[in-house]
This record gives C-alpha cells, sequence and structure tokens, in this order.
C-alpha cells in the first residue's frame, strides 16, 4: 500500500461508515437537483425534491412506529440510507398517488429489516426489497434513473470511497465484470457497435450504483473472499441475464434481493445476540469483554464481529465498531480485546459502563484474517499493540492441533506494561519475541526480548529470519501495517496477510 493509499484511509478512517454513505448520497442527490433544474438530466425538479422529503419522512416514521412496537431503538442513519437509495431507484413523482407509492416502498423496506430476517439476521437489501415489492404491481416504477451519463463521475467516485472504506471493492470489480460483460455481449448480439455497447452497460445502466452502493451492504454479504466472489458473480448473472418467471423479470433490485439470499445461507444464519459476562483489564491501555452467545457462534480464527451498542449522544463515530476476536472457535464465551485511549469515543465509555448482563448484538461475523489451509503452512505473527487480539485465537487454534510451537510472534509494544494477553500467548507456547523500550522482566520460557527498536523489516528479519518462507501476519494500525508490509516485500516476503480495521 503506497503512502497516497495510507492517506486515504487516515482520511476516511476519521468518518463513521454510515455517516460516509449519508454524504456520498447526499452529494450525488444535490448534484442530480442541479442537474435537474439545469435541464442536463430529464428529471423534474420539483418531482425530485417532492420524493427525498417524502421517502425521508416516511422512512423515519416507519422506523419510529416500528422501534416501539419491536421494543427496539431504531438507527436513524440506517434509515436515511434506505431512503436515499430509493430515491436514486425509484422514478420520482410529483402527483399523489405516486408519492404515496414512494411512502409505501420507504415502509415496507423499515419492515422487512424486522420481519423478513431469520433469528434477527437481514435476509435481503431493504431498498431492494421494496424495489421489487412496489414494483411487480406496477405501483412504483424502479428506473434507476441515477445511471445517467451526467452523474456517472460522482456516482463512481462515492462509490469508489465506500468500497475502498468496505474492502469490497474486489467483489465489485467482479459484479461489474459479469453483468457489463454480459450486457455488452446482448447488445452487440443486436448489431450495437463495441462503443455504443460499451455505453449503455457501464454509463447508462444501473450496474455502477449497484455495485458501489448496494451490493456492498454489509449486512447482506458473505463473511468470507470466496464466497463474495460466488454472490458477485450469481448477482451479477441475475443482473443482465434475460428471464421471466410468473409476475418476475430480471431486474437490478431482484438480482440483489435474491443475492443477499445466498449471501444469508453462506453467512452467519441469526443475529448474534451476547450477554455481558465479565471485562477484565489487560493493560493500562487495553480491556477485555466476554459475552455468552444466546446460540453458538461460527467463526475461523482470526474473524472479526461487529458490536451495536445504542447510547446517549454517540460521537461521529456512531453506535457500531469491529472487533477482532480473541477466543478460540468452540468456546463457551465469544470475547474481544479492545484499546482505550484516555480521550476515548463515546462508544468505548458506553462499552466500559456495561454491567455483567448487559445484552449487545453482533451484527455478523467477517474476514479472511484467517489460517493457511495447509495445516503444513508455517506461520508468523507480527502485532502492533493491541493488534495482537486476532493471534491470540489464531495461536490457541494452532495449540489445540499441536502446531503451536513452530509458529512465531513478533508483538511490538510502547511499554512493557502494554503486553496484554501474556498468559495466553505463552500457554500456545509458541515462540515470542518483544519489542519494547522498556525491559519487560522476567519472560516466559521461549520469549526473547529483542529490546527498543523500529518496527521495520530488518526487526521483523532478526526476530524471524524465515520470514520468506513462512506466512506472514500484521495486525496494527493502518498507516504501520502499510508501511511495514511495503517493506517485508521488498525484502523478499511474499506470502503477507493484514489485518487493518479504519475508524477504530
Amino acid at each position: 500500500m503506497s503512502r497516497p493509499t495510507a492517506a486515504i484511509d487516515r482520511l476516511l478512517g476519521r468518518v463513521p461508515m454510515y455517516r460516509l454513505v449519508i454524504v456520498v448520497l447526499s452529494v450525488i442527490g444535490v448534484a442530480a437537483l442541479a442537474l435537474a433544474v439545469a435541464g442536463a438530466i430529464a428529471i423534474e425538479p420539483l418531482a425530485l425534491l417532492a420524493s427525498a422529503v417524502v421517502l425521508l419522512a416516511s422512512s423515519w416514521i416507519a422506523n419510529q412506529v416500528l422501534g416501539v412496537v419491536f421494543r427496539t431503538r431504531p438507527l436513524g442513519e440506517s434509515g436515511a440510507i434506505t431512503a436515499l437509495l430509493l430515491l436514486f431507484v425509484l422514478q420520482p413523482a410529483l402527483d399523489a398517488p405516486g408519492l404515496v407509492s414512494l411512502a409505501l416502498a420507504a415502509a415496507i423496506a423499515a419492515l422487512s429489516k424486522y420481519l423478513i430476517a431469520w433469528r434477527g439476521r437481514h435476509l435481503v437489501n431493504p431498498a431492494a426489497l421494496a424495489a421489487v415489492v412496489v414494483g411487480v404491481p406496477g405501483l412504483a416504477f424502479s428506473s434507476w434513473w441515477v445511471a445517467t451519463p451526467p452523474l456517472l463521475p460522482l456516482v463512481a467516485l462515492g462509490a469508489l470511497l465506500i468500497l475502498w472504506r468496505t474492502r469490497r471493492l474486489g467483489t465489485a470489480l467482479v459484479y461489474l465484470a459479469v453483468a457489463g460483460s454480459v450486457l455488452v455481449v446482448r447488445s452487440l448480439l443486436f448489431g450495437v457497435d463495441v462503443p455504443t455497447a460499451l455505453a449503455f452497460a457501464f454509463l447508462s445502466s444501473p450496474v455502477v450504483f449497484a455495485a458501489g452502493y448496494m451490493l456492498s451492504e454489509p449486512l447482506t454479504m458473505p463473511p468470507r473472499a470466496w464466497q463474495r466472489v460466488l454472490y458477485a458473480v450469481v448477482t451479477g448473472l441475475l443482473t443482465s441475464v434475460p428471464f421471466t418467471i410468473g409476475p418476475f423479470r430480471n431486474t437490478t433490485e431482484l438480482a440483489l434481493a435474491i443475492g443477499g439470499v445466498l449471501a444469508f445461507l453462506l453467512g452467519q444464519r441469526r443475529a448474534v445476540e451476547l450477554e455481558l459476562v465479565g471485562r477484565r483489564q489487560l493493560t493500562p491501555t487495553a480491556w477485555e469483554f466476554r459475552f455468552r452467545p444466546a446460540a453458538p457462534v461460527r467463526f475461523a480464527p482470526g474473524q472479526y464481529l461487529e458490536l451495536t451498542l445504542p447510547h446517549r449522544r454517540p460521537d461521529r463515530g456512531g453506535v457500531r465498531r469491529v472487533f477482532s476476536i480473541s477466543s478460540a472457535p468452540g468456546a463457551p464465551e465469544v470475547a474481544i480485546g479492545v484499546r482505550v485511549r484516555e480521550q476515548t469515543s463515546s462508544f468505548k465509555r458506553a462499552l466500559l459502563a456495561l454491567e455483567p448482563g448487559a445484552r449487545l448484538r453482533a451484527t455478523g461475523v467477517w474476514g479472511d484474517f484467517t489460517l493457511p489451509r495447509d495445516p503444513d503452512a508455517k506461520v508468523a505473527f507480527v502485532a502492533a499493540g493491541i493488534g495482537v487480539t486476532p493471534f491470540v485465537s489464531h495461536l490457541a487454534a494452532l495449540a489445540t492441533a499441536g502446531r503451536a510451537a513452530d509458529a512465531v510472534l513478533l508483538y511490538a509494544v510502547r511499554s512493557a506494561s502494554d503486553l496484554a494477553y501474556r498468559e495466553e500467548l505463552a500457554a500456545a507456547g509458541c515462540r515470542v519475541a518483544v519489542l519494547s523500550p522498556d525491559d519487560p522482566g522476567e519472560l516466559p520460557e521461549g520469549w526473547a526480548w529483542l529490546g527498543a527498536g523500529a518496527l521495520d523489516a530488518d526487526t521483523v528479519l532478526r526476530a524471524i529470519p524465515d520470514a520468506a518462507e513462512r506466512h506472514v501476519y500484521l495486525s496494527g494500525a493502518p498507516s504501520e501495517v502499510a508501511r511495514l508490509r511495503r517493506s517485508l516485500r521488498a525484502a523478499g516476503a511474499r506470502r503477507i496477510r493484514t489485518d487493518v480495521f479504519l475508524g477504530y
């Protein structure tokens, strides 16, 4: 990762995901209004304004009512995103019947988050489902008017920011390649020339908007990379290959809805309900939280979960955070390690204030920071601070399999007092090299203190001379991981995997 991309990571990491999507969609909406006023796109400006107001208001009202009915606190930002997506998918209206249909679509989208779910787990993208429900009987027309050349640069730029932030650019590109290729071939078969076929596929069809803003919805996406490729291929084919089954025909919204069902079947098939069992202070700046799941949680060592913690007056970080799981698969409790700075977020303050017995929900489990499939593969772990968290789960799994003794961990901390999970790492039996400015004192057998110094390629190779022969896992701050990855690749290491959470 280059310095410019690391700077982009730092910039995007300061903006919560929901807020980023709202800002991008709002900018597109304002640009669309300006283009409509100028006559550059075939949308009536007053219809666009009226539709936006109706969709946003109806979504907010529906979410508030459903929150009371289902005794939960609705996420206003989620409802706003759904309303804005529907604004760009459904044809704007100015007449009363058309506006009522839009209001109905917003209500259906909100209701789907509660009813079209399995044990609290979303099955489909709410905006896509609402477009299908109102579109099939003809109550509203899903024109995807946002797919117009004048808006494409802004739509594509916003999509790139969102996909970069969520690390889902690869999935979107697979979808675009599949859907776009089929659309181009179909046009060519009708005698259209290549430039026109390409323009139709990528400038005037919904695929770019769908890939950037709806396909990438985290709650309706599979957890593993290979599953996301399959999801993108299937959804791309359903988007572009013509078919008719009863009242249904191939539309982008139907493709996204069916793709969501596929993602549900591939991933965690229920919401993760957690009860706080206890917490302990790992270091002066880190805590561990242990939760008892209501039902077994399927995850692989190295994966992460996203916790939702509604609380009063959330700061710009919002009410959701992702955390690596430190416990081993099959353990009766799910544990996470959390760094808590002196000036910490409202989320972490609320987390620290929880008492045992408090109940939280995790939206799901994701990640590909997992161990190699080859059981004989040699691995090395490089952790900066609380970045050691996923490695605790990795090493517990390796110890159970009798393979931890050959693993190596380089653990860099700002102070010896910041060494977290000493007992767990010692019990795993792997070799550990500690990089800290002060003497950590007596260390477990197989551990060594490297002294002070920078966490760079030279230090890694000093602690792990055969790093080029191993699968090397890096976990820590985005800029540090990006820098270290570059230098290790220059030093000959090729099998490098990184674990970075923006906005942590």
